[in-house]
């Protein structure tokens, strides 16, 4: 089964959590995650005048979800293509295959840390199965939910 089938079965999960933006609340949501055993592999911060979006994604969604909800952390919950990379010729050819296949970028930020030591990148896409098939074709690794789980 190609790394684009698999993908679109078992889809890597963005949560984007909106909290007020004030010292500290990064902080205790990332100490909630880790005394709880879920890892954060990729992060952006968004920071506006009076809020925050957390953009995270993590190695355990089901607990991930339960802790947020039972911390009165609000989320919201998306698909996202996870490929991985070696380097920065990779990112230009990951670019080229996308740019190719027409698909738009949302917007792009890296994992923390891969198993390995391989990097990879999150993608907020408009057609995550398209572009997953794309990458795939061009010989990149589409990684699925299973395979950022510890």
């Amino acid at each position: 089964m190609s790394s684009a089938i698999k993908a679109a079965a078992d889809p890597v999960k963005q949560f984007s959590v909106f909290t007020e933006n004030r010292v500290g609340r990064l902080s205790d949501l990332t100490t909630l995650l880790k005394d709880n055993n879920v890892h954060i592999v990729a992060l952006t911060v968004l920071d506006f005048t009076d809020t925050t979006i957390l953009r995270l994604v993590v190695d355990d969604n089901d607990a991930a979800r339960e802790l947020m909800v039972n911390n009165d952390f609000p989320y919201t919950e998306c698909d996202v293509v996870a490929v991985e990379i070696a380097d920065e010729a990779d990112l230009r050819e990951v670019l080229a295959a996308l740019l190719e296949a027409e698909i738009n970028i949302h917007y792009v930020y890296s994992f923390i840390k891969r198993p390995e030591g391989r990097s990879a990148l999150v993608l907020n896409i408009e057609d995550p199965d398209v572009a997953a098939q794309s990458l795939n074709n061009h010989g990149f690794k589409v990684l699925t939910q299973a395979d950022i789980a510890r």
